[in-house]
Formats: C-alpha cells, structure tokens, sequence
C-alpha cells in the first residue's frame, strides 16, 4: 500500500480568512488524489509484473506436467506389454498367482 499523506487538516489553516483556508484546502486534496494516483499506478504496475511472473510460472508447470504425462503413459504401456509377455510364459497361472511370483523372484 502506498502512504503518501500529503495533508493533513490541522496544518497551516488560517482562521483569519475562510476563502483562503477553502482554496488551501482544496489544492492540498488535489496533491493528496496525485499522489494516490501515483501510487495506485505502481501498485497496478507491480501487479501485472507479479501476474506475468505467476502466468510464466504457470506455463512451466503445465509443461512440465505434461512430460510427466508422456512419460506415466510410456511407463504403463511398457507395463502391460510386459504384463502380456508374462502371461504369455505362464498361462496356466491366474492373476493372483502371478503377481505374487513376480513378487517373490524379486526377493
């Protein structure tokens, strides 16, 4: 948040004349909504830079869960050919069967 107070009402009125305390106060308002302005410029500029960086950040995630995506779908294909080839060897086994054969060659 930006805190550029460039006023304050109890600052340099003169009660000797209303006219000019109005004008006073008039054109200290006009500095105050600048300065605002000013500063919600920065903010929205610093907000798109966080939104692009965040959008780029983003990319890179979707690109990288894509490749992982490629790489699950390569690793399950390979899973069922070797799946196939095994009953293949051994038909006369069910799935259970065969499963815990795979696990105990492995130990």
């Amino acid at each position: 948040m930006c805190n550029n107070m460039a006023w304050s009402p109890s600052h340099s009125i003169s009660a000797s004349n209303s006219k000019r305390r109005h004008r006073s106060k008039q054109s200290k308002v006009r500095i105050y909504r600048l300065s605002r302005k000013r500063c919600g410029e920065n903010e929205e500029k610093n907000m798109e830079l966080m939104n692009l960086k965040l959008y780029l950040e983003n990319q890179s995630i979707i690109e990288e869960n894509e490749k992982l995506r490629k790489k699950a779908n390569l690793l399950h294909q390979e899973n069922l050919a070797l799946t196939s080839e095994f009953q293949k060897k051994f038909p006369h086994l069910d799935r259970f069967s065969s499963t815990l054969l795979l696990l105990l060659q492995k130990h």
